[in-house]
């Protein structure tokens, strides 16, 4: 099949194999290298946990990413997410799960969308990217683990505190979470301000560890 419908790479547009990335082009994608943060995962040499995290600690425990959000890898996030390029979501599960199993994780959860966004967009992109990462790191997927009760607004510009108050109550969980660990699932991580109120969601219903699993994150300010 790859050689009488060969696909053409997201990012150079040559003809290869079935992989919607070809290797050179893969290879030169913005990983993850220096040292990070664990829990919020953004750059901090040497590693560690970030002052800002000492200061102020999230409700979840841990954060990883694959690479950082800038070209050409928002490119490839874009394509998925708003032109349906589902061959890309098996690329970041795979590259996820280099980057990131084996690990300690009971269940993996994807973040939930709000029932008029998934009208709007027909799909969630967190749910096309965890379905073959659970696969491929034999951990079981949790669909209906966390529901999104309020479609909230953009969170660019407010305040930390403005942005606890718009998301406060905007995540339900659907099970006993008794001392799992678990592991969320997004495309992107920006601020952490979603993924925070949901981890304090899943705590709630008993989660023992919440860590975020996410394909990026974005540079901080400057």
């Amino acid at each position: 099949m790859d050689a009488l419908l060969p696909q053409r790479c997201c990012i150079c547009g040559r003809e290869q194999g079935g992989a919607p990335v070809c290797p050179e082009c893969a290879a030169d994608l913005p990983h993850v290298r220096s040292g990070r943060c664990s829990v919020c995962a953004q750059p901090l040499p040497g590693g560690g946990v970030c002052g800002q995290c000492l200061k102020r600690p999230p409700a979840f425990d841990a954060s990883q990413a694959v690479f950082d959000y800038r070209f050409p890898l928002d490119g490839l996030v874009q394509g998925l997410k708003y032109h349906q390029r589902f061959s890309l979501a098996g690329f970041f599960a795979e590259e996820m799960v280099a980057a990131m199993f084996p690990r300690e994780v009971d269940l993996i959860l994807p973040m939930p969308l709000h029932r008029s966004r998934l009208a709007e967009r027909g799909f969630n992109q967190a749910v096309e990217i965890a379905r073959p990462l659970a696969r491929l790191a034999g951990v079981p997927l949790a669909l209906d683990g966390a529901l999104r009760l309020r479609a909230t607004p953009k969170l660019e510009g407010l305040s930390r505190q403005e942005r606890r108050a718009t998301l406060r109550g905007a995540f339900a969980c659907g099970r006993d979470l008794a001392g799992a660990r678990v592991a969320v699932v997004d495309d992107v991580m920006t601020s952490g301000a979603t993924l925070d109120e949901l981890a304090r969601c899943l705590k709630r219903s008993g989660a023992s560890r919440v860590e975020n699993l996410v394909v990026a994150r974005t540079p901080p300010p400057g």
